[in-house]
């Protein structure tokens, strides 16, 4: 259960952060890589990306921006991911600012926000995906003053929704997945579709460490075929 400012506790906000947030922010400041996935960056080369974890507080609670890319995208169609994409050459260092502008401007990119309007108040370190040779930085933002979002390309982009951290953190909600290659993961069932793969891992984690997540049923099988 998330207890937030608009529920049942008020609760103060901290550095302009809502007090259910810290706990996110708390986690993320002491969080080692291998505390979030087995595959670590290469001591040289990757393609550097960064990817926006953006929580707000809507109609529903506590929730977390996400993206559907185009089914029409030759790689990774329909799959559900956070806003994102490659550091561009003016971005910056890798290791330092570059991470947050590339994921403000890509989320804008793909969404529409106003990056104005988003505090970050964390980076996770940067993990890899060997498929595609990305070393992502997660980059944490809070949405502190809210823009209206839609797809900017359909090509790109087919849809973008918010999910309540309660959906999220639901028992039913979640399970794990077994793609054909072999490998498995985490996976949640929210807003009519499944979270899966590098997505998935990384919100896994969050809840894991930060304290949000309740107890689940890892044995629970989710069908990829079935969404």
């Amino acid at each position: 259960m998330v207890t937030t400012s608009s529920g049942a506790v008020d609760l103060p906000a901290h550095d302009g952060l809502p007090a259910w947030l810290l706990p996110v922010r708390a986690a993320a400041e002491t969080v080692r890589p291998e505390q979030l996935s087995r595959f670590l960056p290469p001591a040289e080369g990757g393609r550097h990306s960064a990817v926006l974890l953006l929580f707000g507080e809507g109609a529903g609670g506590p929730d977390l921006l996400l993206i559907e890319r185009s089914s029409s995208l030759r790689a990774h169609a329909g799959q559900v991911s956070f806003p994102g994409g490659a550091l561009d050459a003016g971005d910056g260092d890798p290791q330092g600012a570059g991470p947050v502008a590339a994921a403000l401007r890509e989320a804008a990119e793909e969404t529409g926000l106003d990056p104005a309007g988003v505090q970050v108040f964390a980076t996770l370190p940067a993990l890899y995906i060997p498929v595609s040779d990305f070393v992502v930085t997660p980059v944490l933002g809070w949405w502190r003053r809210e823009s209206p979002v839609a797809p900017v390309d359909p090509g790109e982009t087919g849809a973008v929704f918010r999910v309540p951290l309660a959906e999220l953190t639901d028992p039913a909600r979640r399970g794990r997945y077994r793609h054909p290659s072999g490998f498995s993961g985490p996976a949640f069932e929210v807003a009519d579709r499944v979270v899966w793969g590098f997505t998935a891992g990384v919100i896994d984690r969050v809840l894991h460490l930060s304290g949000l997540e309740l107890p689940w049923d890892s044995s629970r099988s989710v069908d990829l075929a079935d969404h």
